[in-house]
């Protein structure tokens, strides 16, 4: 990267907005590793920046929506700094239709990339340099995994790693295997020796990533998979908490369970996205898995590890969802009791097999769905936090309260938001809270 440092002045600044899921984080903090070692800096508004990067989500529309917005708002500040680099990547500009659209209707936008190419960044920005011509580059099929030291991480405490790329499972409604690609996992041993040395800098906890962490390793040619991953990981002297993102119910074995139990430093909270509570629904949905089946792993769980958390994401107004359809979700909701879900109502993403499906379920009938069961959760993910009042739980110190800076908080290893007071010096630091109170999304203590 050296070759790259003397081309830009050190008055350089850069914005990054990133839109989506944790990958998306990921890969901004990537993109600013590469911005900073080509001289530029971050800031903290758009006006002050030199180039300004929209790191892009497009599993619903209304994503897609607020960045052609924020192109818009961008506009006009070309027109008042015309030297304004203005840059699309992300999961958006892997929809060819998309990408044309942001080539179109939007021509002061002068740089574009996909999510198969972040590490050519450097080298499109000094096309645009050289050439003072618009910069597009996006692969159609993913490739190798380029792996890369270079990142500016956002935290100073947990950071996310990548274990894989891209998705095999090609639910019926979701985009990212067509932006994403095929799956690819990242070597053992690249993991291992990124986690270490995040651990030498003082990272207490790891978040693993991945569109389907436990189907880790199918793609090698040797049988290694996640619940070895995790025993290689479980094994890092130093490192504390160690949580995953995303975990798919089909492929959560016998296996996974027994070994998560045994690691002490993997986190009790398991997020097992159901999706929905109807057999019919699921099958249409390509998941994998039934309604019966996925009550089993839960009760596997709960057999294994006593002090567990659940959460999920399910959707609501998926196209031939009946109310009879809708109620056996609210039943599952009622029967596993979650600690909390990501509820959304179905958006059509153009290329999937269900925007083509008959019987698309009404907006309205889809929000009042939604209303009802944010109400049976809320009212669950109550109750569920009432029971902690009392009891004494561990707790990761992350920061100052967002709303009262004579507070700290942090979570508890079932990912639970703990606020309590406390000095700044235990930022980072783990310590034993006592409950004392309970709201509907986080835990009130004291040490």
């Amino acid at each position: 990267m050296e070759k790259y440092i003397n081309q830009y002045s050190a008055e350089k600044k850069y914005f990054i907005l990133t839109y989506g899921c944790q990958m998306n984080e990921r890969d901004s903090e990537v993109l600013e590793g590469y911005l900073d070692n080509m001289g530029y800096y971050p800031v903290n508004t758009e006006k002050d920046a030199d180039i300004i990067i929209l790191n892009t989500c497009c599993i619903r529309e209304k994503a897609e929506l607020k960045v052609f917005g924020k192109l818009g708002e961008l506009s006009q500040l070309k027109k008042e700094k015309p030297g304004l680099v203005i840059g699309v990547c992300g999961c958006m500009t892997q929809q060819d239709e998309v990408f044309q659209k942001i080539k179109n209707k939007t021509p002061y936008v002068n740089l574009v990339f996909g999510t198969y190419n972040v590490h050519q960044l450097p080298n499109l920005l000094l096309q645009i340099q050289n050439t003072g011509e618009p910069a597009y580059e996006i692969w159609e099929k993913e490739g190798e995994i380029v792996e890369t030291e270079i990142s500016r991480r956002v935290d100073t405490i947990k950071a996310y790693v990548n274990i894989s790329y891209g998705c095999d499972n090609f639910c019926t409604y979701c985009i990212v295997p067509h932006v994403r690609g095929r799956e690819r996992s990242r070597t053992p041993d690249k993991i291992v020796e990124e986690i270490s040395g995040l651990v030498k800098e003082g990272y207490k906890e790891i978040m693993l990533l991945g569109q389907n962490v436990n189907s880790y390793g199918k793609d090698f040619d040797h049988k290694f998979d996640f619940a070895d991953l995790l025993v290689e990981i479980n094994n890092i002297d130093g490192l504390e908490r160690i949580r995953y993102m995303t975990s798919h119910p089909r492929d959560f074995t016998d296996k996974l369970v027994e070994t998560i139990a045994k690691c002490n430093k993997i986190c009790e909270h398991y997020h097992l996205p159901i999706q929905n509570g109807s057999n019919k629904i699921l099958k249409a949905m390509n998941r994998g898995y039934t309604r019966e089946e996925y009550l089993e792993l839960v009760e596997k769980i709960k057999a294994t590890v006593p002090n567990y958390a659940i959460t999920s994401d399910i959707i609501v107004g998926f196209p031939g969802e009946t109310e009879e359809d809708f109620k056996d979700t609210l039943d599952i909701v009622e029967k596993v009791r979650f600690d909390a879900i990501y509820t959304f109502a179905y958006s059509p993403r153009k290329g999937t097999p269900a925007a083509t499906m008959e019987c698309q379920v009404d907006d309205a009938v889809k929000k009042e769905r939604l209303h009802r069961l944010m109400d049976l959760q809320n009212k669950i993910s109550f109750e569920k936090n009432m029971e902690l009042v009392g009891s004494n739980i561990e707790v990761l110190v992350e920061s100052l309260s967002k709303t009262d800076d004579s507070r700290l908080t942090g979570r508890s290893r079932t990912n639970k938001i703990v606020n309590f007071s406390g000095d700044q010096t235990l930022i980072g630091k783990t310590v034993n809270v006592k409950i004392t109170k309970a709201q509907t999304w986080n835990l009130v203590g004291e040490i």
